[in-house]
């Protein structure tokens, strides 16, 4: 598991710990890298059936009685599973996460009819979530979705498009944004859930992307869902979508960490025993510094990773402090697999050798769920709305 004294900081409880170390455990002798993975439908799948069958996945879904391990979802808990699975499998991690992010909005407004049918079979790897917010012309600006939801009778008729859709071609069921017209912009998008053998759902393209998971774009044609497959009330899809990513942007921090240190693990393997000029690379003070300098990088990251998820485990607000961790978390895993693939020298870009497989899982994570420049928009409109007289 490597170095684990961060588990002793004050963020955390000592529950956090032994989950931390129960997860190790079980990710070490499950998540081994085979050939087979190339398939990369099948290899999501089986991690998440492996993940809901060890009880994993409970933590991903909220309420006890829809087979969450507690009533609300707990940050540092969803945190230190993406991180640890990160450190150990990039599509594992992935599994996890879109089980959450998926199935979040149900988790956070869905009645007990929704609840009751989609989250149990979520916690226990029974079924794929996916979540459908993204479009062609509205990524970063997710308000500015056209894809739209006409009310007849009782049923919603949904037309448009939906794009870069993780879990896209394999996901059960799909948490789709659509524009319902209550009111211009975000204050007229609905939440629906719509399975993925609905007429009218089809998927459009397959998307490759450099670190492969399931990624689709998804074509709705006159597809019909039912009312009460709306999730909360008509016109608060918007609030409800950046609630649900509030509830997990912190975690993609927590990923890029397990990235971070499988890097540094595997370049402290390497300089150790690397031999170069009479002795080791690791002999030489150029690769002295640049393990300090990666080594400070992750412990930075964590900091404020674990600072937003602690912070909002206790109820409070963190816009800000998420998209700080977010941002410093997911550049400094860049520099540090940067760094890593620098030690490793011409090993370091042999095709699926680890330090070469992290460099295309971490790029990613610097764009979704709100790009880097992103994050310093929201970081920056938050410290000057602290500064900036109010508006009669």
């Amino acid at each position: 598991m490597g170095d684990t004294r961060y588990l002793a900081w004050p963020f955390f409880e000592s529950q956090h710990a032994q989950f931390a170390a129960a997860l190790d455990v079980w990710a070490t002798a499950s998540l081994g890298h085979t050939a087979a993975d190339h398939d990369v439908d099948d290899a999501c799948r089986r991690r998440v059936r492996a993940l809901g069958e060890a009880g994993w996945l409970q933590h991903a879904v909220g309420g006890k009685q829809w087979g969450g391990a507690a009533d609300v979802i707990d940050t540092r808990s969803i945190c230190l599973a993406r991180e640890t699975l990160a450190r150990h499998d990039g599509l594992a991690d992935f599994a996890f996460a879109m089980q959450g992010l998926g199935s979040g909005a149900i988790t956070l407004a869905g009645t007990d009819g929704q609840k009751s049918r989609y989250l149990p079979r979520v916690a226990r790897g029974e079924a794929i979530a996916a979540f459908a917010l993204s479009e062609p012309d509205s990524g970063s600006d997710a308000a500015a979705l056209q894809c739209a939801a006409r009310l007849n009778g009782a049923h919603y008729v949904l037309d448009g498009e939906k794009t870069w859709i993780s879990n896209g071609g394999i996901a059960d069921f799909y948490v789709v944004f659509a524009r319902t017209g209550e009111a211009p912009g975000a204050r007229g998008i609905s939440a629906f859930i719509v399975d993925a053998d609905a007429d009218g759902l089809e998927i459009a393209e397959r998307i490759d992307v450099i670190a492969p998971h399931p990624l689709a774009r998804l074509r709705f044609t006159g597809c019909r869902v039912p009312v009460e497959q709306r999730i909360g009330a008509a016109g608060e899809g918007f609030k409800l979508a950046m609630r649900t990513l509030d509830v997990f942007r912190t975690s993609v921090a927590a990923a890029a960490l397990g990235f971070a240190r499988r890097a540094l693990d595997e370049a402290l393997a390497r300089v150790t025993t690397r031999k170069m000029f009479g002795g080791v690379l690791a002999d030489l003070q150029l690769t002295q510094s640049s393990l300090a300098e990666m080594a400070t990088t992750i412990d930075s990251a964590a900091l404020l990773t674990y600072r937003a998820a602690w912070q909002r485990d206790q109820g409070q607000s963190v816009t800000r402090e998420a998209a700080m961790a977010k941002y410093v978390a997911t550049e400094g895993a860049q520099k540090v697999i940067d760094a890593a693939l620098q030690l490793w020298g011409g090993m370091g870009v042999v095709h699926d050798v680890p330090v070469e497989r992290l460099y295309r899982e971490i790029r990613a994570l610097r764009i979704y769920e709100g790009a880097s420049e992103v994050q310093q928009l929201i970081i920056a409109r938050d410290l000057l709305r602290d500064v900036r007289p109010s508006t009669p």
